[in-house]
């Protein structure tokens, strides 16, 4: 029997002080901290593109229109943003099927090859595509030895960030669109055959389709992520190809006031192309109906394939896949051993290894102090998200439906609209000076500010995979407890948490995971003597030609980057977090 909902003034009368004083505490840090840290600071950003001077005007969008170099970046990301989803959607596809489908020789290294974009990514895995294909990279330097007249810089521009982020966007494709793929239904798969219907047809009308809701996600999520690009751009892109996000970066840095309206404009129309964007691909989602017919699973068995030329073609695409995949990683721990000189010449000399790169960085303030920041921050902003997500969630599952519950939900899914940069410069521009109900404190190159931003980021992802584990509890343990005279508080704390510990734990390690080499919400926010992981790694990237003992430096960075993101992984994956974190 469901429980009768009771009125407000009756449940705060059943509160004991302690229960009353929580609650009242709980909702002044909740309205505070979305009013202050987002609300505010998105208004204050709208009032400094519409009301220049106090007054409403659009001149902010004459400015942008009449500036080459604004409206050259927004034509770029709306290139590279569609051409980039239907290019990671082909390579995505692939790699789930040569690992899932088919029936491909070795099909457990390739998987492990086509992983590695999950243990390293970001501008740490630019900086090793860079190394290789840049005008003094090790593929580069091998084919000028060929070819003495060729381009050196030839890996520049739109093909170079589309090659790059075509190869570093999968990761999704092989986590989610890989579980879709163990949902199709091998008896429908048999049943196709048993017609005689060819592997083409079965591929295209029984599997590709139970594919298309996990495949239409991770196409929004990668088109988001083409218009939102920031390091490829920046390492690669070179002059003639920039995209909005770099682009913003740059006039924010500037001192004018112009500029900085600019930078803020141009937030501002990301941000709603990406609104727009999710609403329409949300719009279409909802109309279209994708369902498997069997209501009786069995596990898909790997298809061979029949036709031995295709057999052969598929098996030459999928090792050139991994060698594309695994070489960058091979060569960053392997050159991460060697010694300046042999950095310099692009050459492996395994003579020269040791592990002096390694002792270098632990030795030096300068060289772990990044590593160490990125570490600090990395680890409060998932506790604290984990923290504010549980006790929402929490107040969610004990209020459906109401008002305020809703409220919460919508506000603290709010980021997931907004594009980082967009919400970096929105507190850029609201704490560069004091402001009451931040303490009548400025933040700006303060130790604060990039732990905001930070813990804002992070609450959707949050907020989504923490609500469904909560509504997937079993209401008899709750009820049981109640029986038995047990409080809500020491429920919650000795019932409840319990059962959502492997999940919260495995949330709060993907995030850390993610943060740890976050460059696009650093870049704004850190604090000038205190530069995060990504921040660090981007500054020696830049210098790649000239210095080798900072690329030697990125090199052990990224090492140790996925040590402790293969680490974070097993933990979350390895020992059944897998099912924990599973929708």
């Amino acid at each position: 029997m469901q429980a009768t909902k009771l009125p407000l003034k009756t449940r705060i009368a059943r509160m004991t002080p302690a229960q009353l004083a929580l609650s009242c505490v709980m909702t002044a840090v909740f309205v505070w901290f979305i009013m202050a840290c987002m609300i505010l600071p998105i208004a204050n950003l709208l009032k400094t593109v519409f009301f220049e001077g106090g007054k409403l005007s659009l001149d902010a969008f004459q400015k942008l229109i009449k500036s080459p170099r604004a409206m050259k970046a927004l034509r770029n990301s709306f290139i590279l943003a569609p051409t980039l989803s239907l290019t990671v959607g082909f390579v995505g596809i692939s790699l789930v099927l040569i690992t899932e489908y088919f029936d491909i020789k070795g099909a457990k290294i390739l998987r492990l090859g086509y992983l590695t974009t999950l243990i390293y990514g970001g501008v740490t895995l630019v900086s090793g595509y860079k190394f290789i294909y840049s005008n003094t990279g090790v593929l580069t330097n091998l084919l000028a030895s060929v070819f003495p007249n060729m381009n050196r810089n030839w890996f520049t521009g739109y093909w170079a960030v589309l090659f790059v982020m075509t190869f570093s966007c999968t990761s999704n494709h092989m986590i989610f669109l890989r579980n879709a793929m163990r949902a199709v239904d091998f008896q429908t798969v048999e049943a196709a055959r048993n017609m005689g219907a060819s592997q083409w047809y079965i591929l295209r009308r029984v599997v590709l389709p139970v594919l298309l809701p996990s495949l239409f996600a991770v196409t929004i999520l990668t088109f988001i992520t083409g218009l939102c690009a920031m390091s490829a751009p920046l390492l690669v892109g070179g002059k003639d190809f920039q995209t909005i996000n770099p682009m913003i970066k740059q006039f924010a840095d500037m001192t004018t006031t112009s500029a900085k309206s600019l930078s803020a404009t141009l937030s501002l129309v990301l941000g709603l192309a990406t609104m727009l964007l999710l609403a329409i691909m949300t719009f279409i989602e909802k109309r279209g109906h994708y369902m498997s017919v069997s209501k009786v699973k069995t596990k898909i068995v790997k298809q061979k394939i029949n036709n031995p030329v295709v057999n052969v073609l598929v098996h030459i695409y999928a090792y050139a896949l991994f060698v594309i995949y695994v070489i960058p990683v091979v060569l960053i721990v392997l050159f991460s051993f060697s010694d300046s000189a042999h950095i310099q010449l692009r050459q492996l000399d395994f003579s020269t290894f040791s592990l002096k790169n390694y002792a270098e960085l632990l030795s030096k303030t300068t060289a772990y102090k990044p590593f160490v920041v990125s570490i600090v921050y990395s680890a409060l902003a998932a506790v604290i998200v984990g923290m504010l997500v549980v006790i929402a969630c929490r107040y969610i599952q004990k209020h459906k439906n109401g008002a305020a519950a809703t409220t919460l939900e919508y506000s603290l899914m709010l980021p997931w609209l907004l594009p980082s940069t967009l919400i970096a410069l929105s507190l850029i521009l609201a704490f560069n000076q004091s402001r009451w109900y931040m303490f009548n404190q400025p933040l700006v190159a303060t130790l604060w500010l990039l732990l905001i931003g930070y813990v804002i980021i992070k609450l959707p992802f949050t907020m989504r995979m923490t609500k469904a584990a909560f509504f997937s509890l079993d209401n008899a343990l709750e009820d049981a407890a109640k029986n038995m005279g047990a409080g809500e508080v020491y429920t919650f704390r000795r019932v409840i948490f319990p059962v959502l510990l492997p999940t919260v734990m495995a949330i709060a390690a993907l995030n850390f995971n993610s943060l740890l080499t976050d460059y696009d919400m650093s870049a704004f926010l850190h604090h000038p003597a205190n530069p995060t992981l990504g921040v660090k790694i981007k500054s020696l990237t830049e210098e790649m030609g000239n210095s080798s003992d900072g690329v030697a430096l990125t090199f052990v960075y990224a090492v140790l980057m996925m040590i402790i993101s293969s680490i974070v992984l097993y933990l979350v994956y390895g020992r059944g977090g897998r099912e924990s974190i599973k929708e």
